[in-house]
């Protein structure tokens, strides 16, 4: 039953793309300048240094001295604390990569590593200083209040879930550091696969947000969920367009004020990261056995914390 419906709307969107291929044209083409000028710049670098890391014995070296604290607060391995610092530095989908080379190379168990992604997998902060408070907002200070309520968020995240995690010491020792020019060169084949993955989701999402502006149906909903809520009609299209994709909904939000509502939007939309993360997620963690269900939980619920820090945070700055 599912494949039938899966192929209905597989049929469905070649009929779209058939009788709207201007738009989906310029849609992708859209999507490739986004991956060319702020995806790859962005991400590789990180994807390259998080695998030459994980393969030099960061994991091993940190888990020791971060072993104590990473039980107490988040009731994880050392290891696995590690991918929380790597995650927030490095952005989407950095920290699921780097999850998966820590389960992989047997540094932590495969719960403990379906736990961690519930709340390492976040945004860096390149994206919130350059794209988000510069490039939206601009003012690198509006990116950098994000940017600690994303933190802030994803630690209250884990501390939220710790109740659920499994027991750290099921995490193994892991493989052995490797030397440094196999490192390199495993990690840049990484680097070059995973970022590959990642364009091809976000050009892929790209194309299906743009045929949805083309023919209307973002702002028929959009004009709609304004009508519900109150709120006006960029902020609901913003919305409807960064629950699928990170980069079109942010980018929707770019000319408006830094009021409460829209700050809490963009930390909302960062939290939850779209639908193409999860999907992006999911292609990095395909080889594992690493479940995917607790990082859709975990998205959600960053998304939710993020709201509420940076609605509040914006109201009492405004207040001032």
């Amino acid at each position: 039953m599912k494949n039938k419906l899966a192929v209905f709307a597989a049929l469905c969107g070649l009929f779209v793309l058939a009788a709207a291929s201007a738009q989906a044209v310029a849609a992708c083409r859209s999507g490739l300048a986004l991956c060319v000028e702020l995806i790859l710049p962005s991400l590789f670098p990180f994807f390259v240094l998080s695998g030459l890391l994980s393969r030099l014995g960061l994991p091993a070296m940190l888990g020791e001295r971060l072993s104590g604290f990473a039980e107490k607060a988040f009731r994880v391995s050392g290891a696995g604390c590690t991918a929380l610092l790597l995650g927030l530095l490095g952005g989407y989908p950095l920290g699921a990569a780097y999850i998966a080379g820590l389960r992989e190379s047997g540094a932590v168990g495969g719960e403990e590593a379906g736990h961690l992604l519930a709340f390492c997998n976040n945004s860096g902060p390149a994206f919130f200083l350059g794209a988000l408070g510069t490039g939206v907002f601009g003012s690198a200070r509006c990116g950098l209040l994000l940017y600690a309520v994303h933190a802030a968020a994803a630690v209250l995240t884990g501390l939220l879930l710790r109740g659920r995690a499994p027991a750290a010491s099921a995490a193994g020792k892991g493989a052995p550091p490797l030397p440094f020019p196999q490192a390199l060169t495993e990690a840049v084949r990484q680097a070059v696969s995973a970022s590959l993955g990642v364009c091809g989701f976000v050009v892929c999402f790209a194309v299906f947000t743009g045929l949805l502006n083309a023919n209307g149906f973002t702002d028929l909903l959009a004009g709609r969920l304004s009508e519900l809520s109150g709120q006006a009609l960029p902020w609901c299209r913003a919305l409807l367009t960064g629950l699928f994709e990170l980069g079109g909904g942010i980018g929707a939000l770019r000319g408006l004020a830094p009021t409460p509502a829209n700050l809490a939007l963009a930390a909302g939309l960062m939290g939850w990261g779209g639908v193409s993360v999860q999907f992006q997620t999911l292609s990095l963690i395909a080889d594992t056995d690493i479940k995917s269900a607790p990082h859709t939980a975990g998205r959600l619920l960053s998304a939710m914390f993020g709201y509420a820090l940076a609605y509040g945070l914006g109201s009492l700055l405004q207040n001032r």
